[in-house]
């Protein structure tokens, strides 16, 4: 009897069927399987809206695919489109480890670019890999600034952040639009304001052997450090614990108004940052072109990571492949090349009312 009991035991259990596994790791099978099937129905959604404007749906998956993932190029384009939205998504992914709601990484990435833009302009004649400095100090600065703008609002006023982060969007197009059309333009800019040019010698290049500019590799290294700094520091686990519940930081010494202010302004900083790329390394310039709405689908790409900085890099992947895939489903079916931004639509409500899915599924609760 021993002896069969011993072989049992050697054998082992199947995760499947055992209890205890899904005790233990339920709560990550949630965290991939909820936003996958999200992002199922959503897509599910989309293509009946496809097929009620008379097309294929399976037409439309095609050349989704292929526009974003078929070939060297598609991949190329997709990759370009995902550096800016791995550094907007740690604008919304960063403060949520506070319990705070930041949605204006657009903004910050406005004023990224402006200050990285303002600063290439004032060192013309430097040395580019000076010039190419001061735009990243300036950029990551400029963007910090604005996004701790909305912390301090909340932690000294009492202001939403939500709200304040998204206002603060508006009244930075607002700034850029002045600046584009006053005192930066560039007097050569007759149809489209803009400010003067960067300089070629001080453009970001692209990844020898690729098209995809140093921006990427930047993205990767912030989202990289970010899970390094909120899951294996100090100053991270105490970012939680304030987030978790702010009193008990309080009452255990947590500077939680100082925590506030960092944390907005790393987050920030990224959006800059963002901001900064697409000046040195895409547009050359700063002007209206910049808005794009990179920091807005970054707070779609950070909801869909539920708030991982690693987890952003392939939800911010699949994003800029959504993106990049606009131009083919306008040529093949004729949809119109913003058809893209309304299924990133669907997809958010679908994110958003997943969320209420976490922790109530039997299946992952295992038994006690």
């Amino acid at each position: 009897m021993t002896a069969e009991v011993e072989s049992v035991e050697a054998v082992g259990v199947a995760p499947a069927a055992d209890p205890g596994f899904l005790q233990r790791y339920g709560a990550s099978i949630e965290y991939v399987l909820i936003p996958c099937a999200a992002l199922l129905g959503a897509l599910a959604v989309f293509g009946g809206f496809v097929a009620l404007y008379g097309k294929n749906p399976l037409d439309l998956y095609f050349y989704m695919y292929y526009g974003a993932f078929g070939t060297w190029f598609s991949w190329q384009n997709t990759l370009t489109r995902a550096a800016p939205l791995i550094l907007t998504a740690l604008c919304t992914a960063l403060p949520a480890q506070l319990g705070m709601v930041i949605i204006g990484g657009e903004g910050a990435l406005l004023i990224g670019a402006l200050s990285a833009t303002s600063a290439a302009l004032a060192l013309q004649g430097a040395a580019p890999i000076v010039v190419q400095i001061a735009m990243v100090i300036a950029g990551v600065i400029g963007g910090g600034l604005w996004i701790t703008l909305s912390g301090g609002l909340r932690q000294y006023r009492g202001v939403n952040e939500t709200i304040s982060s998204l206002l603060l969007v508006y009244i930075a197009l607002a700034i850029l639009n002045h600046l584009v059309e006053g005192p930066l333009r560039d007097p050569a800019s007759l149809n489209k304001p803009s400010t003067r040019e960067i300089g070629a010698a001080n453009m970001i290049g692209t990844i020898p052997g690729t098209d995809v500019h140093w921006g990427l590799v930047f993205g990767l290294v912030a989202a990289v450090a970010a899970y390094v700094l909120i899951y294996h520091t100090t100053f991270g686990f105490a970012a939680r614990v304030a987030g978790g519940n702010v009193r008990a930081a309080k009452i255990v010494g947590l500077n939680v108004g100082r925590l506030i202010l960092t944390v907005c302004f790393l987050a920030g900083a990224c959006a800059g940052l963002a901001g900064m790329i697409e000046v040195a390394a895409v547009q050359g310039r700063t002007n209206a072109n910049l808005a794009a709405g990179y920091g807005f689908t970054g707070i779609l790409v950070a909801f869909l990571a539920r708030q991982n900085p690693l987890a952003i890099i392939p939800v911010a992947i699949l994003l800029g492949g959504i993106s990049a895939s606009g131009g083919l489903l306008q040529r093949r079916l004729g949809l119109p090349d913003a058809s893209v931004l309304v299924l990133q639509g669907i997809i958010f409500v679908f994110v958003l009312a997943s969320d209420a899915l976490y922790g109530r599924i039997g299946l992952f609760k295992g038994k006690s």
